[in-house]
């Protein structure tokens, strides 16, 4: 059997597909992970229509998904070190471990065709749309030397008996049989800690009902009458009277003679055309299926584009809530899934991965000014921050003179 780009899957088990593969160990909404096209769960997925790919054609579901997924790629994923003489754990506790190899692939390139930013972009959005995101861990004399992203739609994982999870892939008609040491798993929501579940799957009805609203808003313009109103006339226009008419139509067309007054002759009256009941619901139905969706994924309205009125200094609040609330728990995901799964025991008394999310919650300029200047002593506050700690979280190098805490200051110099 040729394994053309599958290649990268040296020492994994090969075979042929069996004839029944074994099913994953776990409830029907699982992530979307299948055996095989003979697999009863494939056939009722697809027979509902929830494809991930279809569902991300819906604007409210892509819009989630590339937010949630853009945020975790842009922010910088390290590796931290436990500091010799540190007996406590906290913020400045650790320090970045550049000279550890997973360093770098967390932080630059994961693989050779991929930048950190690409791998967890892509990695986030199949949790966010399949429950699931895989990838194989390449070793190199013992040594982690590449993250390979694995398609979750072929997977089976299980539980064995040993209480170890064993992950299978059908990857181009080859059958993979993978052990849990070789593979790193991020899982979305679980309900029995062996598979995610596929956010897609779960709001299936509100996703399903969305694009039906849009269809049916695509319909009413389609073949709908968009005309603003009508003139109507007690007898019937001769040809000529109807031409006439259109003539002096033409007079208020067009932005220039906006607001102008008509004037209507032999007893034609103006009448304004409204919106349907039914247009009208429609509409509605499709602006609350846009919330509906943006609540299963925990985004605000406001970073959805609807017209809210929040906008303004509510909005600042409402970010810090999306990361606080909805972002923050992928962090920690990621954090123990690589804490998990990329290192050994002894290094994990050592080694923590941490999300910088800093730039997120970042405010203002004066706020930050103001906050950093009660911080060290400012406006006779009793200090709590030292400067070099104050010029880590705003991105510059450590002073020789910034350590300890200064006493307060009365005239307000920090």
């Amino acid at each position: 059997m040729k394994l053309g780009w599958l290649a990268w899957l040296r020492g994994a088990k090969e075979r042929h597909a069996p004839d029944a593969p074994p099913a994953v160990a776990a409830p029907r909404a699982q992530g979307q992970c299948f055996a095989g096209l003979n697999d009863p769960a494939l056939l009722d997925y697809i027979r509902t229509g929830g494809s991930a790919q279809r569902a991300l054609q819906v604007s409210a579901v892509f819009r989630c998904v590339s937010l949630i997924s853009g945020a975790i790629g842009m922010l910088p994923l390290r590796l931290m070190k436990k500091p010799k003489g540190k007996s406590y754990v906290g913020s400045g506790a650790y320090e970045e471990a550049t000279d550890h190899p997973l360093y770098d692939l967390l932080m630059y390139e994961p693989n050779s065709y991929q930048t950190a930013s690409e791998f967890k972009r892509l990695m986030e959005s199949r949790v966010l749309t399949k429950g699931n995101a895989f990838a194989r861990i390449v070793r190199s004399r013992n040594r982690i030397s590449a993250l390979l992203p694995i398609d979750p739609s072929g997977a089976t994982v299980r539980l064995a008996a040993d209480g170890a999870i064993a992950y299978a892939f059908t990857l181009n008609n080859a059958y993979f049989e993978l052990p849990q040491s070789e593979i790193f798993h991020l899982r979305g929501f679980s309900t029995d800690g062996i598979v995610g579940l596929s956010m897609i799957a779960l709001a299936e009805d509100a996703i399903g009902l969305s694009r039906e609203a849009a269809q049916s808003l695509l319909r009413i313009y389609k073949t709908g009458v968009s005309a603003g109103g009508a003139l109507t006339h007690p007898n019937r226009l001769s040809k000529e009277a109807r031409q006439s008419l259109k003539e002096d139509m033409e007079q208020y067309s067009g932005s220039q003679n906006a607001g102008k007054w008509m004037v209507l002759e032999e007893g034609l009256k103006a009448e304004k055309l409204e919106h349907s009941a039914r247009d009208s619901q429609t509409i509605e139905t499709a602006k609350h299926q846009i919330e509906d969706i943006a609540r299963f994924f925990g985004v605000p309205r406001p970073l959805m584009g609807m017209e809210d009125t929040s906008w303004g200094s509510g909005v600042e609040q409402l970010a810090i809530l999306f990361v606080r609330f909805a972002l923050a728990p992928s962090f920690v995901n990621w954090e123990q899934a690589v804490q998990r799964a990329l290192l050994s025991r002894e290094e994990k008394r050592l080694y923590v991965a941490d999300f910088d999310e800093r730039e997120l919650l970042r405010g203002s300029m004066k706020d930050q000014a103001e906050f950093f200047a009660k911080a060290s002593g400012s406006g006779g506050h009793r200090p709590w921050m030292e400067a070099n700690e104050i010029r880590e979280l705003t991105g510059l190098p450590p002073h020789a003179d910034g350590t300890g805490l200064g006493p307060p200051n009365e005239q307000g110099n920090s």
